[in-house]
């Protein structure tokens, strides 16, 4: 039997798009191409979960207390609101991640829902077996997520007109492109996507 495919959106909020505290250039063409994605997968009627930061006040991730990054999609913030321009489906499943201080938590199956059923369990009830993902950033959330996805015995497609990196150094978002690829996630684009779901 077949896989049943599901999308896996990742960290589309304000904090990591143009103008963000930790925004990702391109970030706003992420979310355009993300909705293309939605619409795709909706009219399959395929799940469609998303991934959210959601970050307490006083975090290790945080520069300030220790970490990398700026303070960035605080729980309840504006900045950790989904970009408004993104068509999120009523039935999408929200997985909310980074609450715990003492860590870095940039994988979607370290997250769970408001009911506290994590990805992982979440998407053996939907029955899913192959995962395609998109969002920001390549370099970290989206490599992290897929990485562990295809440890959890999932079938990966990375949707490479739906990513953008932070690139912290030049090359990240490219190496971590190649990293998913040599771990064994296809690197596909809507047009293969579509002919994928349709069946031609």
């Amino acid at each position: 039997m077949k896989p049943r495919p599901a999308l896996l959106i990742v960290d589309l909020q304000n904090d990591f798009c143009p103008g963000g505290a930790l925004g990702v250039s391109g970030g706003h063409a992420v979310v355009s191409a993300s909705n293309r994605y939605i619409r795709l997968f909706r009219d399959a009627s395929l799940p469609v979960f998303v991934t959210r930061d959601w970050h307490p006040e006083v975090t290790r991730h945080f520069r300030r207390h220790g970490g990398v990054w700026p303070d960035h999609c605080v729980q309840g913030t504006r900045g950790a609101q989904f970009h408004s321009k993104l068509k999120l489906p009523t039935e999408a499943v929200i997985i909310s991640k980074g609450l715990d201080p003492d860590k870095d938590c940039y994988s979607a199956f370290h997250g769970h829902d408001d009911a506290g059923h994590y990805l992982d369990d979440l998407l053996r009830r939907f029955g899913v077996g192959e995962l395609y993902i998109g969002g920001l950033a390549t370099d970290y959330c989206v490599k992290d997520s897929t990485l562990d996805a295809l440890k959890g015995g999932y079938n990966v497609s990375v949707l490479i007109d739906a990513i953008r990196g932070v690139d912290l150094k030049k090359d990240d978002s490219e190496k971590a492109i190649e990293e998913m690829r040599k771990a064994g996630a296809r690197i596909v684009t809507f047009q293969e996507v579509s002919k994928l779901l349709s069946g031609t």
